[in-house]
């Protein structure tokens, strides 16, 4: 059964906020490798404390950062 996905927006709000990836990385205190993951969503398991860091530092909702993509029908 398919399920859907989650797709990881951090591309996106990085550009809206207009916040470099290596000043990402400095303020949420992560690695710059780790960030290019999230912003090529090829994480398989979300770590819920870096996607407190991220909401933080860029200040937006979980909701701006995570959608749901449904399963094609």
């Amino acid at each position: 059964m398919e399920y859907g996905t989650i797709k990881i927006k951090l591309n996106e709000l990085i550009e809206k906020e207009g916040i470099s990836k290596n000043k990402l990385s400095h303020k949420a205190e992560m690695q710059r490798s780790q960030i290019n993951h999230y912003c090529n969503n090829s994480i398989s398991r979300l770590d819920i404390d870096v996607l407190a860091r991220i909401c933080t530092v860029l200040n937006c909702e979980i909701g701006d950062l995570l959608e749901f993509v449904p399963p094609e029908k």
